[in-house]
């Protein structure tokens, strides 16, 4: 039980450490002109882009298959999520507004929310699977638990 659970707290700090970063850089970016605010945004794709290699060495290198599996849709959500932002927003949105930057300030706030509740479902789907872990370390899983949806 010691272990589950040290896992879960390691987890637990590693979310709280970046909703805490997320909170931080757009309180103080909304301070910081233009040229900040794009070096800031340049540093966080650099960011993101080895979030994807290391997605991308999890699938090729995964132990298990379902793991690399759940890499696999990681990396995809966020490729797809890239192509909708840079590719088709913007041309959805063109001539909506005034000009052109408003058009694009509108796509990336429309992004951010779309993300922010993305972000949300994924929590609620992180605690289910705990609490379904912790519930089969606790009292031991069933044999009629074993094909059970996660979710039910």
């Amino acid at each position: 039980m010691e272990l589950l659970q040290g896992v879960f707290a390691v987890k637990l700090c590693e979310l709280e450490e970046e909703y805490g970063r997320l909170l931080s850089r757009i309180r103080i970016c909304q301070e910081k002109d233009p040229v900040q605010i794009r070096r800031a945004l340049d540093q966080l794709r650099d960011e993101c882009r080895e979030q994807d290699l290391l997605l991308e060495q999890r699938v090729k290198g995964g132990r298990m298959r379902s793991a690399a599996e759940l890499s696999q849709a990681q990396l995809a959500f966020a490729q797809k999520a890239e192509q909708i932002l840079w590719e088709e927003l913007p041309g959805e949105m063109q001539g909506h507004n005034r000009n052109a930057a408003e058009d694009r300030a509108e796509v990336s706030a429309l992004y951010a929310e779309y993300a922010i509740d993305f972000a949300t479902q994924a929590v609620r789907h992180a605690l289910c699977a705990a609490l379904q872990a912790l519930e089969c370390q606790n009292a031991g899983c069933q044999n009629d638990q074993k094909g059970s949806e996660p979710y039910e």
